[in-house]
């Protein structure tokens, strides 16, 4: 990953002489770009030399042909990061802590969704399809789920913050990597609904926060999330509680299914234990 990202950086480096209008961190966007692309190209061949894996996309949880696959998939995890980001606005809302705007324009919507798509797919394509699947070849299952949500956490930019608010923001987006990885357990195996959650949520709160509301200057960081103009709710309590609501649900869920798949061969057993007593 280090030579894929390094490589897409030094492709990238053209554009800032071909396009001279172009800001630096629109080249390095360029840049990510291409890493990503880089990595759609080798990670088949990587996962059938080094896993043994006969069918990357479907391992991946990107096959077509796999249950909630696809649009269905994707919209499931929407529809998850809506409600995780209703509460929230409406709580900043009735606690004063934002005013209402309601201005969304189409270029924002084209943002938002861009944001939805993009970040969604690349980062879940990233730490839940290679990066977890990597780990679990050397690590004992636990071990790889939780890892790869630290390790997802880590990389973002929360050692710019103060120490408190950096520390906030750094459990917040483990407990993301946390439930993200459990949802794409939940959909048994299926990588398109925590891309669905993982771009909602970074595209719906960019709409919240660009369009729809008007965040007070003087809110509370710990309630509402640390970033001066920017405010990262996943950092705050109101954005810990949803995701740690989040996570215990799909706990019990996990265990539910567990259990009920348990079931029938306990049943079996005793019968066939009682078939066989003189």
């Amino acid at each position: 990953m280090p030579l894929l990202y390094g490589a897409g950086w030094l492709l990238s480096r053209p554009l800032a002489l071909l396009a001279p209008s172009w800001r630096p961190d629109q080249v390095d966007l360029a840049g990510a770009v291409i890493a990503l692309v880089l990595l759609l190209f080798s990670l088949p061949l990587r996962l059938r030399r080094v896993w043994g894996e006969a069918h990357p996309w479907r391992r991946l949880g990107l096959a077509a042909d796999s249950p909630g696959s696809g649009a269905g998939g994707l919209l499931l995890g929407v529809l998850v990061a809506g409600g995780l980001l209703a509460p929230v606005a409406a709580l900043l809302l009735l606690s004063g802590q934002a005013q209402w705007r309601g201005a969304l324009s189409p270029s924002l919507l084209a943002n938002g969704l861009a944001l939805l798509l993009g970040v969604g797919f690349a980062e879940e394509l990233l730490f839940r399809g290679w990066l977890w699947g990597e780990l679990e070849l050397l690590l004992p299952r636990r071990r790889a789920l939780g890892l790869q949500a630290l390790l997802f956490a880590l990389v973002h930019p929360w050692h710019r913050l103060p120490p408190l608010p950096g520390l906030a923001l750094l459990g917040g987006l483990t407990l993301l990597g946390l439930a993200l990885a459990l949802l794409r357990r939940q959909l048994n195996g299926n990588l398109w609904g925590s891309i669905g959650l993982h771009g909602g949520l970074v595209g719906g709160w960019f709409l919240i926060q660009k369009g729809l509301l008007n965040l007070q200057a003087g809110a509370p960081s710990w309630l509402v999330g640390p970033g001066e103009g920017d405010v990262n709710p996943i950092g705050g309590l109101l954005g810990w509680l949803g995701l740690g609501l989040l996570l215990l649900t799909l706990l019990w869920r996990q265990r539910t299914a567990v259990a009920s798949a348990l079931r029938p061969s306990t049943g079996a057993c005793s019968a066939s234990s009682r078939g066989a007593a003189p």
